[in-house]
């Protein structure tokens, strides 16, 4: 008993060290900031060029995820590890090979060899998303009894992957006074994450996780009564609802509530909340993939206040959202927890074991409101690279947040045996929302290069783009509080 107990425990810390190692090195697709100037500089790349090569990582991302979700499902997380692996290995070390065989001051780029910028950028984007629902559901159904945790902890390393991998970026491959090196950068990358998530995959593999049936009463039509779900209501709090407090809130321990829909994917499409969640999806997701893809050209859009290298206060902005990304993963993640604890089955009850506080929703309003209030303030008042923290701290807490936040909202509407496949068709609204706000702010940029240059200097490069943001922020709070009025008993 003895040895088995502890032959499980070294598995366990295994596997914990493969989430890690693959989450740290798993956002290379978020350096793109960092080798943006390198790419101005060597290959005279446009702003649009610059926007659609950082669109093919980002988008890359969503188009597969449900197919990834399914792979997991079926094959377990090895699979993604080891197709993380191979793209990882081919996007990076095919793009530093594009780069490096330019001269240092060529002429423009061909457009072979930006099409081929962008395929191979598009390679490195999906395997992102492979590592990331690899080392995610790696993490999640290894320690099912801390389900939390584990996702919160295993987001939260990922969402410091691009701070570890700027640090290094600046460290050992940006010469005092220089651009980055970008070409040397992405070959140590190509190595660095073909690596470790080729090991990763031999731990997966070794041990594989265990399968989860779906509990009888997800799938027995059970359901509770109309009276069960009043006393739920009267039980809410303010945010939660405007009902009164029951009389005695010591004697409420287990609360019911509607239980969760487990239909088809056509269900899913004939609820129409569904698309309201999608619409905040899209606005959210959207324009804050677009602050992340352009934060570069924001910060080199404007004047240094010191005497401090462009490059660095790049570095310091990705940074600073990386680490408020990584943040807001860790806090609001148990934060949630405690105020609007998830439902879950309670001797055959869907129901809430413990007294709420709050509708999870909250979450959701309060994001679209940070973009708005960040959005609008870089519009009125930033104009110099150092003031633009702001931006990359509100994005970062924005952007952490709402991922955090949906898988308990989603597994809470629609059940947790269709988590996976629902997290992926989500996804597809970040998948139109971030080409629509990333061409926008490329569009309003280049309208206002000067003659004869590649970049745009000033705020007229992105103000209206901000503005517009705020704009669509504001709505996305509108559809937040309609799904708030909706869902407030039940998640």
């Amino acid at each position: 008993m003895r040895v088995a107990a502890r032959g499980s425990r070294v598995r366990a810390l295994f596997v914990c060290s493969a989430v890690a190692a693959n989450a740290i090195c798993a956002g290379g697709v978020y350096s793109f900031p960092l080798i943006a100037p390198a790419l101005v500089e060597q290959l005279k790349l446009t702003q649009p060029q610059l926007t659609t090569i950082a669109l093919a990582g980002m988008a890359a991302q969503y188009p597969f995820a449900a197919l990834v979700g399914k792979a997991i499902d079926r094959y377990g997380p090895w699979s993604c590890a080891l197709a993380a692996c191979i793209l990882n290995t081919l996007g990076f070390s095919l793009f530093a090979r594009e780069i490096a065989q330019m001269p240092p001051e060529g002429a423009h780029v061909s457009a072979s060899t930006f099409h081929l910028l962008v395929l191979y950028f598009g390679m490195i984007g999906l395997a992102t998303v492979c590592s990331y629902f690899g080392l995610v559901f790696a993490a999640t159904k290894t320690f099912p009894q801390y389900i939390g945790i584990a996702s919160g902890t295993s987001m939260s390393i990922f969402g410091l992957s691009p701070f570890f991998l700027s640090v290094v970026a600046s460290r050992y491959f940006t010469a005092p006074g220089q651009t980055l090196d970008a070409a040397s950068f992405f070959a140590f990358m190509a190595t660095l994450t073909g690596v470790v998530h080729l090991i990763s995959t031999v731990i997966f593999y070794a041990n594989p996780v265990p399968r989860q049936d779906v509990p009888d009463s997800a799938s027995d039509g059970r359901s509770v009564d109309a009276e069960s779900l009043h006393a739920v209501e009267e039980a809410e709090p303010l945010l939660g609802d405007s009902t009164p407090k029951p009389k005695d809130p010591a004697t409420v321990h287990i609360v019911p509530v509607e239980e969760p829909r487990h239909g088809s994917t056509l269900d899913l499409f004939r609820d129409p909340y569904f698309w309201v969640l999608c619409l905040w999806m899209l606005l959210v997701a959207g324009s804050a993939e677009m602050v992340i893809s352009n934060l570069g050209s924001i910060v080199l859009s404007l004047p240094s206040a010191s005497a401090s290298n462009a490059s660095a206060n790049v570095a310091t902005q990705v940074r600073l959202l990386s680490f408020f990304n990584t943040a807001s993963r860790l806090l609001i993640g148990p934060l949630a927890d405690l105020l609007a604890p998830v439902a879950s089955y309670l001797d055959g009850v869907w129901a809430f074991s413990r007294r709420r506080h709050a509708s999870r929703v909250v979450f959701v309003v309060a994001t679209a409101l940070v973009l708005a209030a960040m959005y609008a303030w870089l519009a009125l008042v930033v104009r110099t690279q150092e003031a633009v923290w702001p931006l990359s701290v509100g994005t970062g807490i924005a952007y952490g947040a709402t991922f955090t936040v949906l898988p308990g909202i989603l597994s809470s509407i629609w059940g947790l045996p269709n988590l996976g496949r629902n997290f992926g068709i989500i996804s597809y609204a970040a998948f139109v929302g971030t080409p629509i706000f990333s061409y926008l702010y490329a569009l309003v940029a280049a309208r206002h290069v000067p003659p004869g240059q590649t970049a745009c200097t000033g705020v007229q490069c992105w103000r209206a783009t901000f503005w517009i943001g705020t704009a669509t922020s504001l709505l996305a709070c509108g559809a937040a509080a309609v799904l708030w009025r909706r869902w407030r008993h039940r998640v």
